[in-house]
């Protein structure tokens, strides 16, 4: 057997083992019912807690869409209950998972007066 055809065998192997740790990685993601039973709806903010969040772990937001949505916000926007209307996506489908990311995570609700009211989210992931 030539080097070449040992090397290509090993970086297959390789590429293999990197694909399955992935698998493996995503399969153990959380979903987690953002409000348990109550969906996502006013005074949340206290949910999170005692919860223990990972990288790539999923919240599933549960509402009536002509009621609320969700908008993943920097820290500025969750302290203040602002959005950037150009960078930000607005999920409006009342069933939306959103993906959590390392550190922190801010998510509210951007209808008129919801987030002031205590829809809003801080949540940070390890």
């Amino acid at each position: 057997m030539g080097e070449g055809r040992g090397d290509s065998l090993m970086v297959g192997r390789l590429v293999f083992c990197l694909l399955l740790l992935q698998q493996l990685e995503m399969g153990y993601a959380a979903i987690y019912t953002v409000g348990d039973e109550l969906g996502w709806t006013f005074n949340v903010s206290s949910w999170p807690i005692g919860k223990n969040f990972h990288a790539g772990d999923i919240l599933a937001f549960n509402y009536t869409p002509s009621a609320h949505n969700v908008v993943v916000v920097d820290k500025v926007g969750y302290n203040w209950c602002l959005i950037n209307p150009i960078e930000a996506t607005v999920h409006h489908s009342g069933k939306d998972q959103i993906k959590l990311v390392e550190g922190m995570n801010y998510l509210i609700c951007s209808l008129p007066g919801h987030c002031q009211m205590g829809m809003k989210l801080a949540i940070t992931a390890t």
